[in-house]
């Protein structure tokens, strides 16, 4: 196991910055998640330490080597991708074996490996199958296998739940989160589902046009974004943004003089007695979930959406108002900053 540094980090393809200054540190044995949108970067940073894509500039470290130069093969990573890139010829056996082939690893060991490996992925019983005989959840499990065997230092996780379906991508984000823990590796895990960030992550690396926007754990990004964007990217459904001017704030309670705009989170808004909440408006859709409902609302302003127990549905066209508990308002500034929130002593 090892950890992991990036000092200043840049990558340019021609005249395009893709990755423009990163410096971050990555424990020992901890699950680092890089979230953002489509072509934030987060695939090229991580080619980048596999030795994929070469460095324009900066200093990566794994463990105490700098990596810069180093090729791929001897780089102590393991990358596991997208697609599963399974040899369609070879056995599950073969498959998770061939990259020790290659190395010259004797049979006897590289029996031991696979072993060992298709216990902890529960493909005991799978090993002399070949690939089209498996489901899509059976073949990324050969493919996180074949890292397996290799012993990295660290693993790379390349968007690798894409191709699956809801169901299982549920149940192999679990069998990762297990893999992790039995491990103990260094994992570093790609995806633009900030669900599977927050599930999997012991710390979120939040990318924007190849630029770090703030790095946490699930919770701190959670509680307290560095700005609207990581407030709105992590959480679901997304923090509802209002204008201050459009915001009644309980009585002695007073936001930070640069503020223009409060956040809210659909979970915590609730609805209460007319005339009694810090914003009101018209229901316009209900979308039923089963256990609750997703409440559009449009404001004179805009709109907010807000989370409602089953049952507790008002009917579209019906004028409410919704309250919130004040610890849990955010606030921002005109250049989309957070600014801490709304302070006071309100009365009861």
């Amino acid at each position: 196991m090892s950890s992991l540094t990036l000092s200043g980090i840049k990558k340019r393809f021609g005249k395009v910055d893709v990755i423009r200054g990163v410096d971050l540190e990555v424990e020992d044995g901890e699950f680092v998640v890089f979230v953002g949108p489509s072509g934030c970067g987060k695939s090229t940073l991580l080619r980048m330490i596999a030795g994929l894509e070469d460095i324009t500039s900066g200093e990566l470290r794994i463990g105490e080597r700098v990596m810069n130069e180093v090729q791929p093969a001897r780089r102590g990573v393991a990358m596991v991708f997208q697609s599963y890139a399974l040899y369609p010829h070879l056995t599950v056996r073969d498959n998770m074996g061939f990259g020790l082939k290659v190395r010259g690893v004797k049979p006897e060991e590289r029996a031991s490996r696979i072993a060992a490996a298709a216990a902890i992925l529960k493909l005991d019983a799978l090993l002399e199958r070949f690939p089209r005989e498996l489901s899509g959840g059976q073949r990324q499990r050969v493919a996180i296998g074949r890292a397996i065997v290799g012993e990295p230092d660290v693993f790379l996780f390349d968007e690798p739940l894409s191709n699956l379906d809801a169901e299982l991508r549920v149940h192999m984000r679990s069998e990762i989160a297990a893999l992790h823990q039995r491990l103990g590796n260094t994992m570093i895990y790609v995806t633009h589902d900030q669900i599977e960030a927050m599930t999997l992550a012991d710390k979120i690396v939040v990318l924007r046009d190849g630029i770090v926007e703030q790095v946490g754990t699930p919770h701190e990004l959670y509680r307290r974004p560095r700005n609207l964007f990581v407030a709105q990217f992590i959480g679901s459904p997304k923090m509802n943004v209002v204008p201050l001017a459009d915001v009644e704030l309980p009585p002695g309670l007073v936001a930070p003089a640069n503020a223009v705009s409060i956040g809210m989170r659909p979970e915590h808004l609730a609805i209460t007695n007319p005339g009694s909440g810090i914003v009101s408006g018209r229901v316009a859709i209900a979308e039923y979930t089963g256990a609750s409902s997703l409440l559009h609302v449009e404001l004179d302003s805009g709109a907010i959406c807000l989370v409602v127990h089953q049952g507790d549905e008002p009917q579209a066209g019906k004028r409410i108002d919704l309250r919130i508990d004040t610890g849990n308002l955010h606030s921002f500034g005109a250049d989309g900053t957070a600014c801490g929130p709304p302070t006071g002593h309100p009365r009861s």
